[in-house]
């Protein structure tokens, strides 16, 4: 099903279907809210849930249907992530999504409804969550803002280029700061290729491993493998930090159950490795994420060791963020050594 791109006072929906956090942090919502009509030129459109903290999964379910049963709501926004929207799932129809494949974008625990709308041939976006990206009183990040653009108006294709600097500290919501500051940067910790022997023009699947590894104990959201044979996967981890040792337990379980053998490029995210609640010294991130790259290889070693693995992509947990296509093609040229997103 292909994306219908959006123009200028396009309404929106933002909605809440893991965390509502709009309800505890309301000026970084309504920040991010004035950002979407002021620079983006959108119309946002709020739901019952998006601001009520502990709706039910019925109620949150009920708003991702209505935002895509109204013909004039032409994109989905999620605030942002959380850790319970699996047990929204049930609680949704497909008829309307399919009817309406209206884009989604949100990236976490909305790996969720990603992969749930990839089930239903639904292309959709991972990133652009709008509290984490948008919600600043400073000017977008270029390549955040670029990569949003492309994927909601302009379509075409975007390098997804290295970064020189990026962040993955956190100035926390209810510090005022947040509204004004930019958390510091850092030189990035740059791009690994692991075998780029190949060019690889596919569509796209993942998100967070940890979301992926609870869709696959469900036992019931994870296709059968076949479904996934040639497609490009998308790895990144989330705040929780799952040491190297989860990270391959959990590619382990992929593994048996013959699922990495079907991805011949993998794309990981650079790995988050401090956050607001555990910061760690700078000296121990590289080590964290060196480990994390050491465990996927040693997983794919046994379970898939013909796949190309690209380690160091800007997407998922850390800043900037670029937005990827869900479902849609992406290019990985591993001679070139150059990633594209077809959007």
């Amino acid at each position: 099903m292909e994306i219908m791109r959006l123009r200028p006072g396009d309404r929106v929906a933002v909605v809440s279907p893991s965390f509502a956090a709009p309800a505890l942090f309301p000026a970084v919502h309504e920040l991010a809210m004035k950002r979407l009509r002021e620079e983006f030129g959108l119309e946002p459109v709020e739901y019952p849930t998006t601001r009520r903290f502990g709706a039910s999964p019925q109620d949150r379910a009920a708003d991702l249907t209505a935002a895509y049963a109204d013909p004039s709501i032409r994109a989905v926004l999620a605030v942002v992530g959380g850790d319970d929207q699996l047990t929204v799932l049930p609680f949704l129809d497909p008829a309307p999504f399919r009817a309406d494949p209206k884009p989604f974008f949100g990236y976490s625990d909305n790996t969720n409804l990603l992969n749930w709308l990839w089930n239903q041939g639904v292309k959709s976006f991972h990133g652009g969550s709008t509290m984490v990206h948008i919600g600043r009183e400073y000017p977008t990040d270029p390549l955040h803002a670029a990569s949003l653009r492309a994927a909601l108006f302009d379509g075409g294709d975007l390098e997804i280029t290295p970064v020189a600097e990026f962040s993955e500290e956190e100035i926390g919501w209810d510090d005022p700061r947040a509204l004004t500051e930019t958390s510091p940067p850092a030189p990035s910790p740059g791009r690994h290729w692991h075998q780029p022997d190949r060019t690889v023009t596919a569509k796209t699947w993942g998100g967070n491993l940890e979301i992926l590894h609870w869709n696959l104990a469900a036992g019931r959201w994870i296709l059968p493998n076949e479904r996934y044979a040639g497609s490009i996967l998308l790895l990144e981890t989330s705040e929780e930090m799952p040491p190297g040792a989860e990270v391959f337990r959990m590619l382990r379980n992929f593994g048996e159950r013959g699922l990495l053998e079907q991805f011949p490029a993998v794309l990981v995210a650079t790995a988050k490795a401090t956050a607001l609640f555990e910061p760690r010294p700078v000296a121990e991130r590289q080590k964290y994420r060196d480990e994390q790259r050491e465990a996927v290889l040693r997983a794919f070693a046994i379970y898939h060791p013909e796949a190309m693995i690209t380690f160091g992509i800007d997407f998922g947990h850390t800043s900037p963020q670029w937005i990827l296509p869900y479902g849609g093609q992406m290019t990985v040229d591993g001679p070139g050594r150059r990633i594209i997103a077809h959007y």
